[in-house]
């Protein structure tokens, strides 16, 4: 008898993008006979769902990569007299499946760069905006830790960073054909 009174679980996602003003919203209703008798199914069905949305989510794409070279370029007069010797990953030196966990360890230099170079307004946004779009350091497992890189000057440094990012654009438009 209270069966019409039970409504299926909805899970609603909105998700942005930093620079992006427009959210997206997602709206996934679970309605099935198996899944409204058994809550172990409800449980893993959300939990199946928010996996996908979670791994999709975090996924850097052109775009982002294209607007972090901007901001790079942007910033490079601000902090190119830096003194700080930063660890800088080679692309020689990276394994493929670890480009994004350099790209981290690049994210995580360029924030204590800014810091010390006291540059805390919008120019360095971009910089902290990227960096929370990163997948958490978790998901490189086998890769190397910043630390095992070798430690470079600040010119080095973004010379590198340029390369990668030259380097992951193209990847992504290889894997977007």
């Amino acid at each position: 008898m209270t069966d019409f009174m039970t409504a299926p679980p909805v899970i609603l996602v909105k998700s942005t993008y930093p620079g992006d003003r427009n959210t997206k919203c997602i709206q996934f209703q679970l309605a099935c006979n198996l899944c409204s008798e058994s809550h172990k199914t409800q449980v893993w069905l959300c939990f199946l769902i928010l996996s996908l949305l979670s791994s999709c989510s975090s996924a850097v794409s052109v775009r982002d990569i294209t607007h972090l070279q901007i901001c790079l370029d942007r910033l490079k007069p601000y902090i190119q007299n830096s003194d700080a010797m930063l660890y800088a990953p080679s692309s020689a030196d990276v394994k493929k499946d670890c480009k994004m966990m350099s790209l981290q360890c690049y994210m995580l230099e360029l924030k204590m760069v800014t810091v010390e170079e006291e540059i805390m307004d919008e120019r360095s946004d971009c910089i902290f905006d990227f960096y929370d779009i990163l997948p958490p350091e978790a998901t490189y497992v086998g890769c190397p830790p910043c630390e095992a890189y070798p430690l470079k000057n600040i010119t080095i440094f973004i010379e590198q960073l340029s390369k990668l990012l030259k380097e992951l654009t193209l990847m992504r438009n290889v894997q977007g054909t």
